[in-house]
Formats: structure tokens, sequence, C-alpha cells
């Protein structure tokens, strides 16, 4: 069957590949004395199928091809007899290169060993909506174990009204894990600015919890795991890599306060949101959150280091601290202040800081005597250069004076002091 499908002309071009694959297959013997052949046996079909009368005489040779795979697996298919040592020698050289693939490396197995660490954790999340007592369906999504005692970390728009259609269960939710265990899980709190929530479940028995990583530690390029639910289908795990570590809400056009997600090409959908992202070593990088509409590959996570804060402040007082300023801000590059100095001469030489675009009226950062105009220097004691600086520095301080260093025009330097006031969103 296989001689009526291949054509004339491919048949030569198969025999002279086959030629010249085997005629530089020649290798020397153990003691690289001399070259082994070692004859081809064709059979009738394969005969007819690769010669044609006008080719000339082919001398068998031994031979062994080496395919590659799109997926980086190698196939090894040999033409001829291979001695037994020979073979020992080609399992010796795999077990080499699997040696040297040491932490880090994207191995076979590399993927599904992390998914195996993190997936006992993943749990589903569902929600039954309704109005005025009448059940019209369920909100799903998904969710990870952080400790054994049952504390869920998952998306606050998985178990809080964002749409109108009210929580009819009065917070409580339906708990499923990975082995199929079931649970009713309450909301202990949730924070709809950062969307994040914390749902606890009670067991007689300690839960699987995940590793917790840091986001701090990934660079565009990463191989990341995003696992979950999608369309309520349980244990799903998608891979790509971190696109961006540092998306900013602003370039996402969403208001209020100012976040950064953590941007990955895995395939997200519905279901998956409060799912975990996860490196390689099976930690938790990100909380899945969001994904582009009509878009493959673009989705987002809240990263991980913020979310435990978010989530810590949730179980220690029931809410999220966020210290307020009144502070518009830029972070400075060296084409920026480049930019900056060719419009204006008398603007502050320097070489890094945040630059402060506007100030509030009547805000703390007014009454400190912030300017337009002034680049932020040092923050709290410590040489600043970003606005992610100034926000971590604050942390949850309320009430408490800090002193800051800003340059002015002309190279004027004046030390601030500034009492930050708790954020809030109907300002």
């Amino acid at each position: 069957m296989l001689r009526h499908v291949v054509s004339h002309t491919s048949r030569r071009c198969a025999a002279v590949g086959i030629i010249i694959l085997a005629a530089t297959s020649d290798s020397l013997d153990e003691n690289n004395s001399s070259l082994t052949r070692a004859p081809i046996s064709f059979t009738p079909i394969l005969r007819q199928l690769f010669f044609h009368p006008t080719d000339f005489a082919l001398q068998g040779f031994a031979s062994s091809f080496l395919f590659s795979s799109p997926v980086g697996v190698s196939f090894s298919f040999g033409i001829g007899s291979v001695s037994p040592d020979n073979s020992k020698k080609e399992e010796s050289r795999g077990d080499e290169v699997e040696v040297r693939c040491g932490p880090g490396c994207l191995g076979r197995d590399a993927i599904a060993n992390a998914a195996a660490t993190a997936g006992p954790s993943v749990v589903n999340i569902s929600v039954s909506r309704g109005i005025h007592g009448l059940t019209l369906g369920k909100s799903k999504g998904s969710g990870t174990i952080i400790d054994s005692d049952g504390t869920i970390l998952t998306c606050a728009h998985v178990v809080v009204d964002f749409e109108g259609m009210k929580s009819i269960s009065k917070g409580k939710v339906d708990v499923t894990l990975q082995d199929g265990r079931e649970f009713q899980g309450d909301v202990v709190s949730a924070d709809i600015h950062s969307d994040i929530a914390v749902v606890k479940i009670k067991s007689k028995t300690p839960l699987p919890s995940a590793k917790i990583g840091s986001s701090r530690k990934l660079r565009p390029g990463d191989w990341v795991l995003a696992m979950g639910c999608p369309l309520s289908l349980q244990n799903t795990v998608t891979a790509g890599i971190v696109s961006c570590v540092d998306r900013k809400s602003s370039d996402l056009g969403i208001g209020g306060i100012r976040q950064e997600y953590l941007q990955t090409d895995c395939a997200v959908n519905e279901g998956n949101s409060g799912g975990p992202l996860v490196n390689l070593d099976g930690e938790v990088v990100g909380i899945n959150i969001l994904k582009v509409l009509n878009a493959d590959g673009v989705s987002f996570a809240v990263p991980i280091d913020v979310a435990v804060k978010i989530m810590e402040n949730l179980l220690e007082r029931g809410r999220v601290i966020r210290p307020w300023l009144g502070l518009k801000m830029l972070d400075l590059n060296d084409m920026v202040i480049s930019q900056l100095k060719e419009r204006d001469s008398t603007f502050p030489n320097v070489i890094r800081g945040v630059l402060i675009l506007m100030v509030t009226p009547g805000s703390p950062a007014e009454q400190a005597g912030f300017l337009p105009g002034d680049v932020v220097a040092e923050f709290d004691g410590k040489p600043i250069s970003s606005i992610k600086e100034i926000i971590e520095k604050m942390g949850d301080k309320l009430g408490v004076p800090i002193k800051v260093t800003v340059n002015r025009a002309n190279d004027k330097v004046a030390d601030l002091t500034v009492v930050p006031e708790e954020a809030s969103y109907g300002r």
C-alpha cells in the first residue's frame, strides 16, 4: 500500500537521503582503529520503493538516525545490527545528560512533578447565587489551601457579590478537594480592591497545603503552571511562561489603588480565578485573577508576596490597611531625566528617584509641604528609586511620622515629615 502512496520522485529522494545519512555513519570500532561496516538488508517491497534501475549500487553501512521531537524528546532508529555493548553506551550517555540537568532545568518530568507537588492543595469553590432566596445558578472558581488547618486563599469575586447576584448561602461556600472530599467553607473576609479573599474549612485530619514561594524571584521567561478548575473541569493544569513581572493596573485600565500583576501566557479561563500560579519547584508564586477577553495567552495573577500580606491583614484585622499620602508619582529613569532636563534647565541634577506629579489638596502630603516637581530621594531614611519601594516602606503605618528628603529646582534640598492616613476610596 505504501508503494502506491509514494511517487517515483519521492522514492528517489528518500533513497538519496538514506544514502547520504548512511554514508556519513561510518564509525570506529572499540579500539578506534578501523571503520566498521554492516550490511543493510531490504525486503523486496523496500527495494522497489527506494531504488530505481538507474540508481548506483549501494554498499551497506551500519547507521542510526537521531530525530528530535518538538518537545525535546529524542528517538533513535537503528538500521542493521547494534551490539549490546554499543546499546549500553547509548544508555549511559542518556543518563549523563539527565545528571547534568540540575536545578532549574526543564526536564521531561519537571512540569508533571511541579503539578503533582501543588495539585493536592488546589480546590474547587462553588457559591450559589440568586435573588430573593431564589437560586439562579452557581458561581464557580478555584482556591489554594495554604495551611493544613483549612485556610484557603482565593479571589474575592469568586465568593463575593460583584454583579448584583446576591449569595443566598450567607457566607457559606462549597469546597471540593482534588481527592473528591467535599466541605462547607466559611468566607472569613475579602478585599474587593485587591480581589483577594480567605475561606476556611474544617477537617478532622490535616489537609494538604501548598508550598509558598516568592514572586520577587520571578523573571520574564520563567516557566509557570496555572492550576484550577476552568469551566468546572477539576484538576486542570496548563503551562506557560511569565511574560511580565510588574504589569501595572493602569496598563490594564484598572482604576483605584495602584497594583502590579504577573502576566503569563498560561491558558486561563472562567473557573481558574483563585487558583494558584506555580513555579517548577511546585511553589505558589501567584493567584490567578483575570484574563483578557478574546485574547489567547494574556492572563494575570496577583503576586504571592502581595497576596500573603493581604491575607495576613484580613486574618488579623478583617480588612486591609492602606496608608494614603495624596501623591501622584512617576518613576524616573535615565531617559525621563534627560527629557525633563531638556525641557527645564532648573530640574534637579539627579540620577534616580520618584517625581511628584500632583499633590492632592488637603492631603497629608500637602500638609507636609510636598510640591509638584519634587523628586523624592530618600523615604524613611532609605534611598528611593521607585514608587513600589515607597509603598513597601509605608507598609501599614498609619499616624506614624515618616521622614522624606526631596530634591527641588536649582538643586535645592528639603527635608519633610509626612503622616500617612488610611485610604478612603470615596475620595
